[in-house]
């Protein structure tokens, strides 16, 4: 888990832009104005494009893929009149999930995972939503998150063309929520395959594996809390920019939430108890090693006691000069070894449990 930097020193201004050092990135920025008869796009648009937009009665929906630089939010906080402090909150990605209203503007501040080489990571998304526009904004350019959403409103007809920006940014807020789900399927088929591996041959890779699973979890936990917080948020009176009729819809987003926390849990209480079964199972073969080493070793014992009897070499001692002496010694000792053998097996000491 990687954890972000900030761009400005302590003691810096709320909500300078200025300055920020921001990592320079591919950066597209894509434009849809529509209403239920039509709708336009423009794939590569420019800060020009998106200024003309304020002044069509239409609904606008801008989305940014990338990391945007100083001067495009500059830009845009100057034609969509967004607040300095939101604006710096985009550009400082890392953030944890929430959601604020400045002067009639809606700002929300989501989180996208994403499978890396080291694990998951986490991917800001932000949101502007005012009374008939909606700009996204995804800090990472790699995958276009919004596609189905693009598909939706070039469809003839669909809800979200009919409704205002609020519905727009509900679609937009349950997608990011809802992709989540795929994601802790495939965790959840990780955690089955690392059970079988548990049972029938752990190994030192299996505790890695289990490392892994938690520290993924760990960050799901991290962010999908909050953004529960957030909905739940929208969905009371403070966020007045969210109409009745979107506000019944984020219910049922928040109901994906709640499932997709207590999924989440349920896998964190199966890793822990892998790591218990993993222990278990270690503990267990350390024994079965242990009881059979203990068997060798009882057996050997007497037979040990004969050898070293008869290794005096006193003179006078019994059979010493017998012919068949040592045949009859070797025969004791091999008789001996069987019946203990015979003995531990009906006292079901050689047997696995």
């Amino acid at each position: 888990m990687v954890f972000q930097k900030r761009y400005h020193p302590p003691g810096t201004a709320p909500g300078t832009l200025a300055g920020a050092a921001v990592e320079a990135g591919a950066l597209n920025i894509s434009l849809i104005n529509y209403t239920s008869d039509h709708i336009e796009e423009v794939q590569k648009a420019s800060i020009g494009d998106c200024r003309m937009s304020l002044d069509r009665p239409d609904k606008t929906w801008i989305h940014v893929t990338g990391r945007p630089d100083p001067k495009l939010m500059t830009d845009l906080g100057q034609f969509f009149g967004l607040h300095p402090l939101a604006l710096e909150d985009v550009l400082n990605a890392g953030q944890r999930p929430k959601a604020d209203v400045y002067e009639g503007q809606l700002f929300v501040v989501l989180s996208e995972m994403r499978q890396t080489p080291d694990g998951l990571q986490a991917v800001q998304v932000s949101f502007f939503q005012g009374e008939n526009f909606v700009i996204s904004i995804q800090e990472d350019g790699a995958e276009d998150l919004f596609e189905p959403i693009r598909k939706r409103l070039r469809q003839a007809g669909s809800r979200l063309r009919s409704k205002d920006a609020d519905y727009l940014l509900y679609a937009l807020i349950d997608l990011v929520v809802d992709r989540k789900y795929p994601m802790l399927e495939r965790i959840g088929e990780r955690i089955e395959q690392l059970d079988d591996e548990l049972l029938e041959r752990p190994s030192r890779s299996s505790v890695g594996q289990i490392h892994g699973l938690k520290r993924d979890l760990l960050v799901i936990r991290r962010f999908c809390w909050p953004e529960r917080e957030v909905i739940g948020w929208l969905l009371r009176d403070e966020a007045s920019l969210i109409g009745r009729e979107a506000r019944t819809y984020l219910r049922d987003c928040y109901d994906h939430s709640v499932q997709i926390i207590d999924l989440l849990e349920t896998y964190r209480e199966m890793v822990s108890m892998q790591m218990e079964v993993y222990l278990s199972a270690i503990s267990h073969r350390l024994n079965e090693i242990i009881r059979v080493l203990t068997v060798i070793s009882t057996i050997f014992i007497p037979l040990t006691f004969i050898t070293s009897l008869y290794g005096m070499n006193f003179e006078f001692m019994p059979e010493l000069r017998s012919r068949w002496g040592y045949p009859a010694v070797l025969l004791v000792m091999a008789s001996l070894a069987v019946l203990m053998v015979l003995w531990f097996w009906r006292r079901g000491w050689l047997r696995r449990s």
